[in-house]
Order: C-alpha cells, then structure tokens, then sequence
C-alpha cells in the first residue's frame, strides 16, 4: 500500500459479523502530518436524510506532544 498523502483518508466497507454496533466503514486518514483511524456509520435522520456520523481517533501507539512536552 502506497504511503498515505497529508490531508487525505481513505474508507472501506467493514465487515460487522454480528455486531450491529460496529462501524459501516473504517479507514485511515492524515492530517496535518498526524494519522488518524476513521469510523463511520450509515445514519438516517428523522426526516429521512442518510449521513455519515464520524470517529476520529490518534492510533494507540501514537504520543501527542504538546508545546514542547516530553513525552516521560
């Protein structure tokens, strides 16, 4: 698999087996030199419309440095 593009992502059908709470897609995604995993979900509101809802979380290996903190 090719490296992935800041400020790109990509999704994928998830296989959800028997658990109707896992997510419709999953994926990768880079922002501003981070990697996110991505979750999405397939919703209807209640007047009908389909939308995505979304989950953005930093893979647990990954160390967030704030304003210069060391990460020990």
């Amino acid at each position: 698999m090719p490296e992935q593009k800041d400020n790109s992502g990509a999704l994928f059908k998830n296989d959800k087996g028997d658990n109707e709470k896992r997510p419709d897609y999953t994926g990768k995604a880079r922002v501003d030199g981070t990697d996110y995993y991505i979750s999405a979900w397939l919703n209807e509101s209640s007047k009908g419309v389909k939308y995505f809802g979304l989950s953005f979380n930093l893979p647990k290996d990954s160390v967030v440095k704030k304003d210069g903190d060391i990460p020990f």
